[in-house]
C-alpha cells in the first residue's frame, strides 16, 4: 500500500501558494485495511477515509466510467489494482493531476508541471467532457490563478459541453461561482464562460456585468451585482442559483436602494427613510453596514457618516421611548416613524466637522 499527496496541494506547493488542505491517495489499499488501522470511512459514492490522528482525507485510488447523465452518473471502481496513473487520468486538469510520494518525488504523467510554468489550464483526457461541472471548475480556476489561460482544445471541449450544463444542480454551480467571487480575479470566471459559449444558461444577467474585486469577500461582491441590474434580474439570478439568503438579500437591497442610499445627504427624507426601513437599517446594523459598504464602494463615497447617524438615532430613541405615553402599537409606530424622520433630516444637513 502506497500513499501519495495529490491534487491541489501539490499544485499550490509548486506555485508557492499557501496549502490549506492536503488530500491523500491510497494505492494498493482497501477499505478493510484502512479501517483496521483506525481510519474512519466518510465517503458513500466512493471510499474516502479520515486519518485517525490528523483527520485529513485519504481516498482509495479509483477509476470512473460514465453510466448516465448528470454529475452522479458514474460507476466507480476502487479495487487495489487501480494504479496511480489511472487515478490521475480521471482528474479534470493536468495541473491537478499531480502527485508526490513519501520521499517528495513528483509524479507527473500528464505534464502538469509544464502547464503550471506556462500558465495553462488544460484537460487531462477526453473524459473531461463526461462531467459538465468541469466547465465551471475551469472558469473558477481562471479566477483563482491569475494569469492562467484556457488551452484551445479545452475551450473546444467546454463549448461542446454547453448543452449538458442543464444536468447540473444549482447548488454545485453556485459552489463554483461562490469560490470565483472570492478569488483575486472574479471577472475571469465570466470571461472564460463567455469565450466558450457557456454563460447564458446559468448566468445570462452577467453578460454585460463586470465583477468587482475591490470589495472583500464573496458576499459583498455578489451584492455589488445588484448595482448594475434591475431588481427583477437580481431576483431571477439568485433564484436560479439558489444563493444563500444573505447573498440574495444584499444583491436585492443594492438593486432597489443602493443609489438612493449612496446619495443620502441630498435625498428627500421620506424616500430615504423608506429605503432604510426596507433594509431594516435601524434595527439590523449588520445588514445595514453590509448594504452601505457595497453602495458606498460602487458610488465611490464614504457612507460611514450615515451608518453613524443611524446608530445614534436608535440610541437616542431607545433612551427616550420609556418616557413616551402608553398608547396603542399603531400610534407608537407612527410616533417612532416621525421621530426617525425628523432626526434623519437633521443628520442629512450635519456636515462633518
Amino acid at each position: 500500500m502506497e500513499i501519495y499527496l495529490v491534487g491541489g496541494a501539490v499544485r499550490d506547493e509548486l506555485l508557492g501558494r499557501d496549502v490549506r488542505e492536503r488530500d491523500w491517495l491510497v494505492v494498493g489499499g482497501s477499505a478493510k485495511a484502512l479501517l483496521a488501522q483506525g481510519y474512519r470511512q466518510v465517503g458513500k459514492d466512493f471510499p474516502v477515509f479520515l486519518h485517525p490522528d490528523t483527520h485529513q482525507e485519504y481516498a482509495l485510488a479509483r477509476t470512473e466510467r460514465k453510466t448516465a447523465a448528470g454529475h452522479t452518473g458514474f460507476a466507480t471502481d476502487a479495487n487495489p489494482k487501480v494504479t496511480l496513473e489511472e487515478d490521475l487520468a480521471r482528474r479534470d486538469l493536468t495541473i491537478n493531476a499531480l502527485a508526490k510520494d513519501r520521499r517528495g518525488r513528483l509524479i507527473d504523467p500528464f505534464d502538469g508541471r509544464q502547464d503550471l510554468e506556462r500558465r495553462i489550464l488544460r484537460h487531462v483526457t477526453e473524459a473531461f467532457a463526461e462531467d459538465p461541472l468541469r466547465v465551471f471548475r475551469v472558469a473558477r480556476f481562471a479566477a483563482q490563478l491569475e494569469g492562467f489561460s484556457v488551452h484551445p482544445d479545452t475551450r473546444t471541449f467546454m463549448a461542446v459541453m454547453a448543452d449538458s450544463l442543464t444536468e447540473l444542480p444549482a447548488e454545485r454551480v453556485w459552489g463554483e461561482f461562490r469560490k470565483a467571487l472570492a478569488a483575486p480575479a472574479p471577472q475571469r470566471f465570466i470571461e472564460v464562460l463567455l469565450d466558450c459559449g457557456c454563460l447564458s444558461l446559468w448566468f445570462p444577467e452577467l453578460e454585460d456585468i463586470r465583477l468587482d474585486n475591490g470589495l472583500p469577500g464573496a458576499e459583498a461582491r455578489y451584492g455589488a451585482i445588484g448595482w448594475s441590474l434591475a431588481p427583477t434580474a437580481t431576483e431571477a439570478l439568485s433564484k436560479r442559483l439558489k444563493t444563500p439568503k444573505a447573498f440574495a438579500r444584499l444583491a436585492d437591497d443594492i438593486a432597489r436602494h443602493g443609489r438612493l442610499l449612496s446619495a443620502w445627504r441630498n435625498a428627500d427624507a421620506e424616500p430615504l427613510l423608506a429605503a432604510l426601513t426596507a433594509i431594516n437599517g435601524f434595527r439590523d446594523p449588520t445588514r445595514r453596514r453590509a448594504t452601505l459598504a457595497v453602495a458606498g464602494f460602487k458610488a465611490g463615497v464614504n457612507l460611514d457618516p450615515l451608518d453613524a447617524a443611524l446608530a445614534r438615532i436608535e440610541r437616542e430613541l431607545a433612551a427616550e421611548r420609556p418616557g413616551w405615553p402608553a398608547v396603542g402599537g399603531a400610534e407608537t409606530g407612527v410616533r417612532l416613524r416621525k421621530a426617525r424622520l425628523e432626526r434623519l433630516a437633521r443628520a442629512q444637513h450635519q456636515r462633518p466637522a
